[in-house]
């Protein structure tokens, strides 16, 4: 089933999600739903509190964007053909690199896009959909995707990242998209 993506505005989106156990209710089904609803909305990330659920759990999927990489991009941006993969309670153990600029968007925040600093590794721990432990390090775009998606789950928006003058420059955009006055081609919810 197609969730609605929640927006910008909406109290969840700055929460810090709960850790959740192998017994949550429907879990299966949830993740079914994150993967056909990221799929339906052009989205390679989505963490579970963009459906308003305040839980740490993240889905992404960056094989999509390396596809779409020209070879001097491939270079670039990753080391490999990107993975596709469930996160389950994740914690960050280090992030490391150069820190380099990508222009990011966010499915709760539509039709806004800007330069995001970012650094080229993280090591995380998780678990996946059958609970079985992971410490795993990604690099590039993959990494990105996955910093992206771990910021949702601790309340955390692109946007904070950008210069308070930029922020400014932005906040009738961001204010039309809490109210509701945004079209797009995927399912939304608004914070009333």
């Amino acid at each position: 089933m197609i969730l609605p993506i929640v927006a910008y505005g909406a109290p969840v989106l700055r929460k810090v999600s709960e850790a959740i156990e192998a017994d949550y209710t429907n879990l299966n089904k949830l993740l079914e739903d994150m993967w056909e609803t990221m799929y339906s909305s052009n989205g390679v990330g989505l963490a579970a509190p963009q459906i308003n659920k305040p839980i740490r759990l993240f889905v992404i999927d960056s094989v999509q964007i390396f596809e779409n990489l020209d070879d001097e991009e491939k270079k670039i941006y990753t080391d490999g053909p990107g993975v596709k993969r469930v996160f389950i309670n994740p914690q960050i153990v280090e992030t490391g690199g150069n820190e380099w600029p990508y222009n990011e968007g966010c499915l709760s925040i539509p039709k806004i896009r800007e330069d995001v600093m970012r650094p080229e590794t993280v090591t995380l721990t998780y678990v996946d959909e059958n609970f079985v432990a992971h410490t795993d390090t990604f690099t590039g775009i993959t990494a990105r995707v996955i910093l992206h998606e771990y910021d949702h789950i601790e309340g955390k928006l692109f946007i904070d990242y950008l210069k308070p003058l930029k922020k400014k420059m932005l906040q009738s955009k961001l204010n039309d998209i809490s109210k509701g006055k945004i079209r797009v081609d995927y399912k939304m919810s608004f914070a009333k």
